[in-house]
């Protein structure tokens, strides 16, 4: 199939847009124009408000715990107070969690539950004073209170002050119908006012208001993106927790990789070799029955049983290729992979850009990973031709293998390149996929660079 930098992708890694990335919606009118009525500003703006009385309860909450609970330390009391403060400070962090899930679009992981040593009460208390993450959830009631007041001020002033002043036309009649004035009063003393009331005077007051409306949706996005640093730096689990996550997750697709590696070598030693040296085994001791009695067609078995032979050992040389070709240990990435390339059906073009050679274990994978992504050229792609690019930038190791075929590849559960993506996520790896319907086909293989 192929992959998305190299020679024509590495424009995409300069400008940020990755070749697997979604194009972009054409919209009529510009975003300035369409923020105040999209529903992420109505959502957002929703959130800020709803932020004040929340932030009101958890602060009044946290303070009030807090507090008692540190009073009573002189006593045993103090420490389950403030245990039970922390945990129930949890409790409004899985509220927060989804209000931010449903207004902000924010997913944000649940930190792991609070689970003591021997389950006793004592052991859950002393768990929950030890968790980073409670500690972290009270610190977000305290510093969410004064946040969320500004907050709500700038938005709802701006929110209001905006619309009102670009609906002014529309109201203005309420000053000299019920109050007793030609418009809003901008200057008065004992000699002259001065009002808003001409037809300039409207206008003006509407161009502001229109300004300001455009403007509040960038300043709500703005408040809100704190929210967001917020909840998810306070309320999410530890850099350290979500990558011991990441690891067993990515040791569970090491373990079940290797796991389907060995049955596949017994498949092909059991379905191959084996089964031919099986039928040499007999083929010669036939041999051996007939030497004496009819040494011509004796003569012959073993003339087959050589052929057997030598078919037996190609296919010893393929499977032991196929776990670590010895190109590879001796020679690198260029000559493998362009032993690789000789043996696929369409005409591969290989170009290596590396100053030197990875480890034996990122290079095996990206090995295996152009032997695959090759065999998918050869047997879907239906393709003429394809080129395989590899180079090393920031860090990385950069595999790319494009071809003009039929396209339609894509990572959808099932198939190869998903588990081929699944093995590579496993060592801190990226797999991209930029296949339009009639082609071309790149598929990038992004891979940790380890010396």
């Amino acid at each position: 199939m192929a992959t998305a930098y190299g020679p024509d992708t590495r424009d995409h890694q300069r400008s940020g847009v990755g070749p697997g990335d979604n194009p972009p919606v054409k919209h009529f009118f510009p975003a300035v124009l369409r923020a105040p009525l999209e529903a992420r500003t109505w959502r957002e703006f929703g959130y800020l408000l709803l932020s004040l009385p929340i932030s009101v309860v958890l602060f009044s909450f946290a303070i009030t715990m807090t507090s008692l609970g540190a009073g009573l330390l002189i006593t045993f009391l103090g420490i389950p107070v403030l245990a039970l403060g922390l945990a129930m400070c949890r409790g409004f962090g899985v509220m927060e969690r989804a209000r931010a899930r449903g207004l902000l679009k924010l997913e944000v992981a649940e930190p792991a539950p609070v689970r003591g040593r021997t389950g006793g009460l004592m052991s859950w208390v002393g768990a929950v004073l030890k968790s980073g993450v409670s500690w972290r959830h009270l610190l977000y009631a305290l510093l969410h209170f004064p946040w969320a007041v500004f907050a709500f001020t700038v938005s709802l002033t701006f929110w209001t002050y905006g619309w009102a002043a670009f609906s002014y036309p529309l109201w203005q009649w309420v000053f000299p119908a019920y109050v007793g004035a030609d418009g809003i009063q901008l200057y008065g003393d004992a000699t002259h006012d001065v009002y808003l009331d001409s037809t300039f005077d409207l206008a003006a007051t509407s161009a502001c208001g229109l300004v300001l409306v455009l403007l509040t949706p960038w300043i709500i996005r703005g408040l809100a993106s704190v929210d967001r640093v917020m909840v998810h730096g306070l309320l999410g689990p530890s850099r350290l927790a979500s990558r011991v996550v990441e690891l067993e997750s990515d040791r569970g697709v090491v373990v079940d990789t290797a796991a389907a590696d060995l049955r596949r070598i017994e498949r092909d030693l059991h379905d191959g070799a084996q089964a031919r040296l099986v039928a040499l085994a007999m083929d010669l001791g036939l041999a051996k029955e007939k030497l004496t009695d009819d040494p011509e067609a004796a003569a012959r078995m073993v003339d087959e049983a050589h052929g057997e032979v030598k078919v037996a050992l190609q296919e010893l040389r393929d499977l032991a290729r196929g776990i670590h070709p010895a190109v590879l240990t001796d020679r690198g990435l260029d000559a493998a992979l362009s032993a690789i390339a000789s043996r696929c059906t369409v005409p591969v073009t290989v170009e290596v850009d590396l100053a030197s050679r990875p480890a034996q274990a990122i290079e095996g994978i990206a090995y295996f990973t152009v032997s695959e992504l090759l065999q998918n050229v050869s047997k879907h792609a239906q393709a003429t031709r394809a080129t395989v690019d590899v180079w090393r930038t920031a860090g990385r190791l950069l595999l790319q293998v494009t071809d003009n075929g039929r396209g339609c590849a894509n990572l959808s559960a099932g198939s190869g390149l998903a588990g081929l993506a699944e093995r590579l996520d496993a060592v801190d790896g990226v797999l991209v996929v930029d296949s339009p319907v009639g082609g071309p086909t790149r598929v990038t293989a992004e891979l940790p660079w380890r010396g």
